[in-house]
């Protein structure tokens, strides 16, 4: 190991090739520990890739250009019978269904839940998966995802592994708090945990890599896309070859309506080449139709012949605003980060040059440490670029893709604000309202309101249903009294 008067030497000559050598400016002045540190970060960034990434994403503003052939997403409707929706063919569900039931019985199906963010922007302290999100009980909602799993383990006699991505921001925190609530009840050796990985935050004006504090880059999370190099390098995607799972059940951490483990669209996502569905086999997506052209959700759109995102903030106001013939939004088909991706196309991804997936500029204020006089400086306006990959980018790069739409009170409540649009509110109220719809279709009479909503607060766990057809049968109330809160 060298020493620390060896350990600047070597990293300098790099540093210095790519014009970022001000990040040692403090080095001399730092405790010994505090050197070792900043060394060991500097020496784990990709140096070589700056310069390219520099020009290209900070410097410089890349320029969207739309495809010269845009047109709404085929979708698959939700009701397999509806033959209306833009030409889409009926597709058989029952036999979807059984599909991807063979698939999860055999252990060839596991979850990946991206849980690398803080709960700050809801008043909560800690990791976002701890946050209370339960309509009655508060569960967190680690633990809602984590019954899902235990109930499909005991409906389908398998094993489902969960992958569960932190950052290093809250992956202490993750960790202790499933040891501390026992996994639920899963197995802590079918349960693996990484961190995602980090991106330097650079100034957009210079170029340089900003420093958080003299012994410290300044970094941020590399986006969602970059589970594809985290699944690799933590050696998570070589623990689903070995455990001979094929695909992968994808989903966001802030979303407690979520299908963890849904056989339907899993059966689609493989297919049977038969009755003109078309196969993806490497990655498929959810969808619900946008509550309106100004909601805020990724669109999915055929660029090209190809499936692709359109980020909101990308698509023109004409577009966002297009009707069909029949008065709905032509470009409805809102992204709700739900995806079923083969083990084998994320190997690709990783290892593969050809299928790298492009990064994505994103202007912040960035606190920093002034290099003239040490400070550390909070901005007020924008001063820097934050650099992300997105996993929806990689559906371009599927040979095929299909997209499934779902409905959003079954399976679309997110929890991304403290108050107003996707709050912990409009949450619960959405978890409410499915579990009232699924008590009524067992013959349970739900009191409602004037305006249609039930007049009462219910929570369903996974280890009661995972669908509704499993409440056929088991032991319900009669009827729910009105202004009742009960957790079943």
């Amino acid at each position: 190991m060298p020493s620390l008067d060896q350990m600047p030497s070597q990293i300098k000559p790099r540093l210095a090739a790519i014009n970022q050598q001000h990040l040692l400016h403090f080095y001399a002045s730092l405790a010994p520990a505090q050197q070792i540190a900043l060394i060991d970060q500097i020496a784990s960034l990709d140096l070589e890739s700056l310069p390219k990434l520099i020009s290209e994403y900070v410097l410089t503003k890349p320029q969207l250009k739309l495809p010269a052939k845009l047109a709404p997403a085929r979708v698959y409707p939700n009701d397999p019978t509806d033959k209306a929706r833009g030409g889409e063919h009926a597709w058989d569900q029952a036999a979807a269904r059984v599909r991807g039931e063979a698939l999860i019985r055999a252990g060839k199906v596991a979850a990946f839940v991206v849980a690398g963010g803080q709960g700050s922007r809801l008043g909560f302290e800690g990791p976002k998966g701890c946050y209370p999100a339960g309509s009655v009980t508060n569960k967190p909602l680690f633990q809602i995802f984590a019954e899902q799993i235990l109930a499909t383990q005991r409906r389908y006699s398998t094993i489902v592994p969960w992958y569960v991505m932190t950052s290093p921001l809250n992956h202490d925190q993750t960790t202790s708090f499933f040891r501390q609530h026992n996994y639920w009840g899963l197995s802590p050796e079918h349960v693996r945990f990484f961190q995602q990985g980090v991106a330097p935050s650079i100034d957009m004006k210079t170029g340089k890599v900003l420093l958080a504090a003299k012994h410290e880059v300044a970094t941020n999370p590399d986006g969602h896309g970059g589970c594809v190099r985290a699944l690799h390098v933590s050696g998570s995607l070589a623990d689903m070859q070995k455990r001979g799972v094929e695909h992968l059940c994808y989903f966001q951490v802030d979303n407690p309506l979520v299908r963890v483990i849904d056989p339907i669209f899993l059966g689609l996502h493989v297919g049977d080449g038969k009755g003109g569905i078309a196969t993806s086999g490497e990655m498929s997506s959810k969808m619900v139709a946008k509550a309106g052209p100004e909601e805020k959700v990724g669109v999915f759109v055929l660029a090209d012949g190809k499936t692709e995102v359109l980020e909101y903030s990308d698509m023109p106001a004409d577009l966002q605003n297009a009707r069909d013939s029949r008065g709905n939004l032509l470009y409805n088909a809102g992204s709700i980060a739900i995806h079923a991706i083969s083990v084998e196309f994320l190997s690709r991804l990783a290892t593969d040059a050809r299928f790298t997936l492009p990064w994505h500029r994103a202007e912040k204020k960035i606190p920093h440490v002034n290099l003239e006089t040490g400070e550390t400086v909070s901005p007020s306006a924008n001063n820097g670029v934050k650099l992300e990959k997105f996993i929806f980018d990689a559906l371009a790069l599927c040979k095929q893709s299909l997209v499934y739409e779902t409905l959003r009170e079954e399976e679309f409540g997110p929890i991304k604000n403290a108050t107003g649009v996707d709050s912990v509110v409009t949450s619960k109220a959405l978890q409410t309202s499915r579990a009232a719809k699924w008590l009524e279709a067992a013959g349970v009479s739900v009191p409602r309101k004037t305006d249609g909503a039930p007049d009462c607060t219910l929570e369903l766990s996974a280890l009661t249903a995972l669908a509704p057809e499993e409440l056929r049968g088991a032991k319900l109330p009669k009827a729910i009294e009105r202004g009742t809160t009960i957790a079943l």
